[in-house]
């Protein structure tokens, strides 16, 4: 029986889990080596494969591709490079086909958020079309959790699980300063259209008083007369206010708050710091003394802090693409399922790729309190379960021990160089 090779490809922003997807796809693979030849990665997501820049994981042993599974970040390299229309862009997708043709490559694993699934999607179409068989899964993965159809995203847990300790430890820091110092503590998290990120940071107020006091969500605009009086009432009866903000914040004219007037890769507009602006306001309307901090890519690198939960999705999520593959499923990408019942439950699912692509599934209404600064009793219920369990790294001298895999390169067959630029 004739063994064809698979290619995988991490895509958009990193995550702490995403390496576990990558260790879920390789081993599973490994374990199918009857019908599945050597696994390539694509070095920097589709750019890697555009320009026959492959990784042969094969090279890497056994050890090293579980010791992944512990690892942050992308290990093979990841891009924001959207294809685009395949009538707009068609010299793109037709150079995929030639790669993976010069290199017997049959399977393709794509992991990544809502453009990627449409980049997946729009392969599978195209290999229809060229008469090239391609098996294409995608693999969910993104922070933000705004991906359609599965119940949450690989990648979010563990967020949440950093916002919400960080804001729970930053908040006693503030609570022991605020008599002589600081009143107002503001900390940034990601979410450009969906705030389920700052939504996690109210996991941490339990009770009463406790931080965060405030979370402004993309999908709320922000009244600043209502906020600022807000702020004013929680200092004067708890001493401070911490406060945790979404990167995607609105005006009540619908204009982001920190929006710089650039744009990224993707078309995005690109967003330049809203706590430092929420902070200054805070400052020139009430007097209050702030700090603030931007999480920034520490939310979504710090492994040493990981959900379990979210591990373990993330690992499932791998293996599961390959098995699909296997089973003859194609342009499909696997969810996750939560069960009914008071005990948190999940199993494998999946979702057709055409459905998937370019949706993005915002905070739902009755998951934010009424007055539009916290959330609800059903928000928390969801969040929970996704923050539950530690997952610790190695650690060597007192520092997680990552690996860093050799990445060698496959040798080129191709004698056209790809424009990427075309």
């Amino acid at each position: 029986m004739e063994k064809f090779n698979a290619l995988y490809a991490q895509s958009g922003g990193v995550t702490s889990v995403i390496n576990a997807s990558a260790c879920g796809v390789i081993q599973t693979a490994r374990q199918h080596a009857d019908k599945i030849g050597k696994v390539y990665a694509a070095r920097n997501g589709i750019i890697g494969a555009l320009t026959e820049d492959l990784i042969d994981t094969s090279l890497e042993t056994d050890a090293d591709i579980a010791a992944l599974r512990n690892t942050p970040a992308g290990a093979f390299g990841s891009c924001r490079h959207k294809l685009g229309a395949i009538e707009k862009h068609r010299k793109q997708y037709e150079r995929l086909v030639e790669v993976f043709s010069a290199h017997n490559i049959r399977y393709f694993f794509y992991n990544g958020g809502g453009d990627s699934q449409d980049t997946a999607h729009k392969v599978s179409l195209i290999s229809k079309e060229l008469n090239y068989p391609i098996t294409c899964i995608g693999i969910p993965k993104t922070v933000d959790n705004d991906l359609p159809f599965t119940d949450n995203s690989p990648g979010f847990g563990s967020v949440a699980k950093y916002v919400a300790v960080s804001i729970r430890e930053a908040g006693l820091d503030v609570a022991s300063m605020a008599l002589t110092s600081t009143k107002i503590f503001v900390m940034e998290v990601m979410g450009r259209h969906a705030g389920w990120i700052a939504a996690a940071g109210g996991l941490a107020a339990e009770k009463e008083g406790d931080a965060p006091h405030i979370i402004l969500f993309p999908e709320i605009k922000l009244n600043t007369a209502v906020f600022l009086k807000r702020v004013d009432e929680t200092v004067k009866k708890f001493g401070y206010c911490a406060i945790v903000v979404s990167e995607g914040v609105k005006d009540e004219d619908g204009n982001y708050i920190s929006e710089s007037g650039l744009v990224d890769a993707f078309g995005h507009k690109q967003l330049g710091g809203v706590a430092p602006v929420i902070a200054k306001t805070i400052k020139e309307n009430l007097g209050y003394k702030y700090h603030w901090a931007l999480a920034d890519y520490l939310q979504r690198a710090a492994r040493h802090i990981a959900s379990k939960t979210d591990v373990e999705q993330a690992y499932a999520m791998g293996k599961a693409a390959v098995e699909f593959a296997l089973a003859g499923k194609n342009a499909v990408m696997p969810i996750i399922v939560r069960e009914k019942g008071d005990v948190y439950r999940w199993t494998v699912g999946e979702a057709p790729l055409e459905k998937v692509a370019n949706v993005e599934v915002k905070m739902p209404r009755e998951y934010i309190t009424e007055d539009g600064f916290g959330i609800t009793p059903a928000c928390r219920k969801y969040l929970l379960p996704l923050i539950q369990g530690e997952d610790y790294p190695p650690y060597h001298n007192g520092l997680p021990v990552y690996v860093k895999l050799k990445n060698a390169p496959v040798a080129k067959k191709l004698t056209t160089v790809f424009d990427l630029a075309g």
